[in-house]
């Protein structure tokens, strides 16, 4: 009896060393029987969860997801698995890792033994690293696509800054063309849209509509325009020199030619050269073109080896090549390499709409090279210019502001200084009658009448030097009306007199 006694005090005292162990420790201990009851609960575990003893543990102790159906802690238990590895999980609110134990209780009953950590805290620094991080990755896709597309757009707009530019230099260099004719506007197109090809263009246009300077324009608009850039002109020079000046020679080739030496063509290796009058140019030297532009390649006087030249090629002509092909004058081959682009350049007499601002042009730099003291150009000579045909087109015009300028001796052009009276003829008087022709259906007849009738008073005031009484007399009109018809069409009689 004493024995038994003695017994029961020892597990009474391992049971209370035990309580006392697991109701010290910080983890929370929750001690479940197989009926799924709780038994036992240390303090920690009645602080975080509540006091659960006595109660289902699958109805406190689940989430409410299908853990303890598969990894039910009882059923491991009574299945005699000795260990199970710590599992996180969250109960209610709290978020816990745990591991559980089978665990025999001093009556010898089976129970498990739950051994938590809340993690809670953790779990929650764990998200808010894990957000922090998504929200740094996130600001830095956002970053990195906002700086490839501010690359892409600043890649962009430097394309664009290129383009206008390019666009810019172009328009700077077109502008240097006088004129704001419709032909004109169209010509200016034409050489913006061909002068960045390679291609070989034909300028063709009357003697001084300008053909030089729509070859200087294409060029300084091209992609060679930091390039060589010579000018030929293929009448000026016999046949034999031209060839020899274009392709060069080699030593020994005719008596002179003591060393070899390069031609245009070499010269201008990798640049432009402008060939004019070029269907002035003998069938030999047509040949040796074709050859030029066909394979980019020369031979010199006196060589047989061909040299490779990259140039581009832009030709003027005055002359009709088409119906120089049709004699047989002109190669046809050689037509159709010149002619890949073509650009007719307007005579004077076809946009007499650029005659005012070419004329303000000449006056004004022929005056500031002349160092003369000259104030304006009346309308009188501005409409004496109209008049005239224009065979020698602008160059002409020019040549006429010149000498004018040059000679003037007051402070405004006469219109003996400019030279042209004498050329007036009934041809004039066509061209008039023509300008006046193309005014129906713009102008009124109303209109046409008063435009008539004004260069009629004008005309008679200069020549009785702006006396409106003779000028009324000779006009049979009175003399009132004469003044109302002076001052209705803005004319000036004083400024008349200086004339």
């Amino acid at each position: 009896m004493s024995e038994y006694l003695k017994s029961n005090d020892e597990v009474d005292r391992l049971a209370r060393n035990w309580i006392t162990l697991l109701d010290n420790m910080l983890e929370l201990v929750v001690l479940i029987r197989a009926d799924y009851v709780i038994q036992y609960m240390n303090p920690s575990a009645i602080s975080t969860f509540g006091d659960l003893r006595q109660k289902k543990c699958y109805d406190h102790l689940c989430n409410g997801d299908d853990r303890c159906q598969n990894n039910c802690p009882v059923k491991q238990a009574v299945g005699e698995k000795k260990k199970i590895e710590e599992v996180e999980t969250r109960i209610g609110d709290i978020s816990v890792a745990y591991t559980c134990v089978p665990f025999r209780g001093y009556l010898g009953d089976n129970l498990v033994m739950l051994v938590m950590r809340d993690i809670t805290q953790r779990v929650r620094h764990e998200l808010e690293l894990a957000q922090f991080n998504n929200n740094l990755e996130t600001v830095l896709s956002t970053k990195i696509a906002e700086l490839n597309e501010t690359e892409r757009v600043q890649e962009k707009l430097f394309q664009e800054i290129n383009v206008l530019k390019t666009k810019l230099r172009n328009m700077s260099h077109v502008d240097e063309m006088i004129g704001s004719s419709r032909k004109m506007r169209d010509l200016r197109e034409m050489i913006e849209q061909v002068a960045a090809s390679d291609a070989t263009i034909l300028i063709t246009g009357e003697s001084g509509t300008g053909k030089e300077l729509v070859a200087n324009m294409i060029q300084k608009c091209s992609e060679r325009s930091d390039k060589r850039f010579l000018k030929v002109n293929c009448n000026a020079i016999n046949d034999s020199l031209l060839e020899s000046e274009l392709f060069g020679y080699e030593k020994g080739a005719f008596t002179g030619a003591t060393s070899s030496r390069k031609g245009k063509f070499e010269i201008v290796d990798g640049g432009t050269i402008f060939l004019d009058e070029i269907g002035d140019i003998s069938p030999r030297m047509q040949a040796a073109l074709l050859r030029v532009l066909q394979n980019g390649e020369i031979i010199r006087v006196g060589g047989n080896e061909p040299i490779s030249v990259n140039l581009r090629v832009i030709a003027a002509t005055n002359v009709d090549l088409a119906r120089k092909v049709q004699d047989g004058s002109f190669r046809l081959d050689l037509f159709y390499r010149l002619n890949i682009i073509n650009i007719a350049i307007p005579p004077l007499r076809e946009r007499k709409d650029d005659l005012v601002d070419l004329t303000i042009h000449f006056f004004k730099h022929y005056r500031q090279a002349f160092k003369k003291n000259l104030d304006f150009l009346p309308e009188s000579i501005i409409n004496r210019l109209l008049l005239h045909d224009w065979p020698g087109n602008v160059r002409e015009l020019e040549n006429v502001i010149q000498r004018a300028v040059l000679i003037a001796k007051n402070s405004i052009i006469t219109e003996q200084d400019l030279g042209i009276a004498a050329m007036a003829s009934s041809s004039d008087l066509c061209d008039y009658m023509k300008q006046v022709c193309e005014q129906y259906g713009r102008k009124s007849l109303k209109e046409i009448v008063s435009e008539f009738e004004k260069e009629v008073i004008q005309m008679c005031l200069q020549k009785n030097d702006a006396n409106v009484q003779l000028a009324a007399k000779e006009l049979k009109v009175g003399k009132t009306g004469l003044y109302s018809k002076i001052k209705n069409y803005g004319l000036n009689p004083k400024m008349i007199k200086k004339m």
